[in-house]
């Protein structure tokens, strides 16, 4: 006579059975981690090429290929401010093969300027690492600023208020800081521009050289080369030092007056994967960026563009990013700038 297995015994059995597919649903899981990547990684840059983000996506990129042996390619995803790639990631699925070269627009400002954002900043991100800290300039169409007798910021700000609307501002995007950076600077002296959004900054620098706008507030590296080649005047950087980059250019504070105490815009530029994305191949991209900006030739390129080279941590990112909601949502509701 057989006796039938004790309830005890069935217990242990059927809890040693998961005990083993849990145990092989989590060495799968790390093996899995441990393998990426198995194929090429996209990093989504929200503007059109030619641009900052653009400029320091495609520096890094290079880095990790040859870091991870796999090709990390550059996918312009223009539109909305910065929206239209930012929300590409957002929804993308978290296994670290999408990437976001998110900005001060995508990740500081739209949330504030946009009554409908399509993403969350903070819930559907996981920041991998600040790449990079830039100051805007302020620059006009060199020869418009010739034909206009504009050689300063008090020049400029006098001609705008004796002439509004004559002066247009091209930006990179409705939201960008780009655009903030003017509007603030809007706001604080009480001139008017008529605001010009383009999908990026490539296509807006090219417009501004071209003549057919007169006013730009650039991300320093992407107007750097048209700035020492004579084709585009800088009048100021927004930063609150000057720029070694150009050391002779004052800051707007310094160059503005009274009205213009305490104006501060800075970018910042910096690499997030989806919410969910496994916290091992975060910490290893952050590792890999950290250590290609630390070479000398990535910082110093990097530095000579007008950008300062970060490479934090997810934490201190992270942090950035909560910080920097709050500054900017005080800006846009001190400058009144909206969505056009």
């Amino acid at each position: 006579m057989h006796n039938k297995p004790s309830l005890i015994h069935r217990r242990r059995t059927l809890l040693g059975a998961a005990g083993a597919c849990a145990l092989l649903a989590f060495g799968g899981t790390a093996m899995a981690q441990a393998s990426w990547p198995t194929h090429s990684v996209r990093i989504v840059v929200p503007f059109a090429p030619g641009g900052t983000t653009d400029i320091l996506a495609r520096a890094i990129a290079p880095e990790l290929s040859k870091a991870f042996g796999q090709q990390f390619i550059v996918d312009n995803r223009a539109g909305a401010g910065g929206n239209v790639g930012a929300e590409i990631v957002a929804r993308s699925a978290p296994d670290g093969y999408t990437l976001l070269m998110g900005t001060v627009g995508t990740h500081g400002i739209n949330r504030a300027l946009y009554p409908k954002l399509p993403y969350d900043p903070i819930k559907d991100f996981a920041p991998i690492t600040l790449v990079a800290a830039v100051p805007n300039v302020m620059e006009m169409n060199a020869d418009k600023a010739r034909q206009l007798g504009i050689n300063s910021v008090q020049d400029f700000i006098a001609y705008a208020k004796t002439h509004p609307g004559k002066l247009s501002m091209a930006s990179s995007g409705s939201g960008t800081s780009i655009h903030l950076a003017g509007e603030l600077f809007k706001s604080m002296t009480g001139s008017y521009m008529t605001h010009i959004p383009y999908r990026g900054s490539g296509p807006a620098v090219m417009d501004l050289v071209a003549g057919n706008t007169e006013v730009m507030f650039d991300n320093l590296p992407s107007s750097l080369a048209q700035i020492k080649g004579g084709k585009l005047k800088a009048l100021a950087v927004t930063s609150a030092q000057r720029s070694p980059a150009l050391p002779d250019v004052p800051t707007v504070e310094e160059a503005g007056g009274p009205s213009l105490k305490g104006y501060e815009a800075s970018s910042w530029f910096g690499l997030l994967a989806p919410a969910g994305t496994p916290p091992d191949i975060v910490n290893r991209i952050q590792q890999e960026v950290a250590k290609s900006l630390g070479t000398a030739a990535i910082k110093e390129k990097l530095v000579a563009q007008g950008a300062l080279p970060s490479g934090n941590t997810p934490a201190e990112f992270g942090k950035l990013i909560d910080s920097e909601h709050k500054k900017w949502a005080a800006v846009v509701k001190a400058s009144g700038a909206t969505v056009d």
